[in-house]
């Protein structure tokens, strides 16, 4: 579908998300299966529209096939409302049984023109560099 622009939705609403992890080791207890890590999410508007982060929606896996889904509203307590050429940064975490696992997820935004969307988050790897027994 073309706007009045001449540009398809995607292009208006280009979301770009980037995933920087980190393990915590002095949050962890290994010898109790209890594996801290970091992520810090940088979501850029790479598009011609503003949008309003409404909802998050995770996907928590460990390496024993164990899954979380996380669901609220906003991120780190806030529904930032992001313009085209800026960024939103945030820092949060999660706790794994194991070592390593993955994450995924998707955000619900709405652009200031009040259209909803989807935006994945693509799949990253939690690991602590520490071998299973």
């Amino acid at each position: 579908m073309l706007s009045n622009t001449g540009m398809s939705k995607e292009q208006i609403h280009d979301i770009a998300i980037t995933v920087e992890t980190e393990f915590l080791a002095d949050q962890s207890a290994p010898a109790q299966d209890h594996y801290v890590f970091s992520y810090t999410i940088t979501i850029e508007n790479r598009g011609n529209i503003a949008v309003k982060l409404l909802r998050r929606h995770w996907i928590i896996t460990d390496a024993n096939n164990k899954i979380q889904e996380v669901e609220g509203e906003g991120v780190v307590g806030l529904q930032p409302h992001i313009t085209p050429g800026h960024e939103f940064s945030y820092s949060s975490g999660a706790i794994l049984a194991t070592p390593v696992g993955c994450m995924e997820g998707s955000y619900k935004m709405v652009t200031d023109d009040g259209d909803e969307i989807i935006v994945p988050i693509p799949l990253f790897r939690l690991s602590s560099n520490i071998t299973m027994h």
